[in-house]
């Protein structure tokens, strides 16, 4: 897929259903971000309703989740046992839904739980953004 990439995930997100995004670390790295998007926002505007946002950071090697409900920012997550991006390698992110959190693998290896904060999957879109 080229990046950016949006695309609906069929039924939305539900227990039992994962998001499995390849790549590449670009040789420069800055920054990209992955979100679960619930609906299609009006006008144009991004939706109101985000289930996970995850951005990457290189230079602090971090990995920031947080959702959006109704237009309001929930409080951001930044803790995890490893960086596990490196710079012209390939990467493999596994996004499992379950009942009450999305648990989330990088190569394999699992990274973070992320609590649900919405209540509604349905509708749910796959975002990626490439910000070198």
């Amino acid at each position: 897929m080229a990046v950016p990439f949006r695309g609906h995930i069929t039924g939305g997100m539900s227990p039992g259903k994962k998001v499995v995004m390849v790549g590449v670390v670009d040789s420069r790295p800055d920054r990209f971000y992955f979100a679960l998007t619930c609906g299609r926002g009006t006008g144009g505007e991004p939706p109101v309703d985000v289930a996970l946002e995850l951005c990457v950071r290189f230079k602090d090697r971090q990995i920031l989740r947080q959702a959006c409900e109704s237009g309001s920012w929930g409080e951001t997550e930044r803790a995890v046992p490893f960086f596990p991006f490196i710079r012209g390698l390939p990467f493999k992110i596994e996004i499992h839904c379950e009942h009450s959190r999305f648990r989330v693998f990088v190569d394999g290896q699992k990274l973070f739980d992320f609590q649900h904060r919405l209540t509604s999957l349905r509708d749910t879109l796959i975002n990626v953004v490439d910000q070198r």
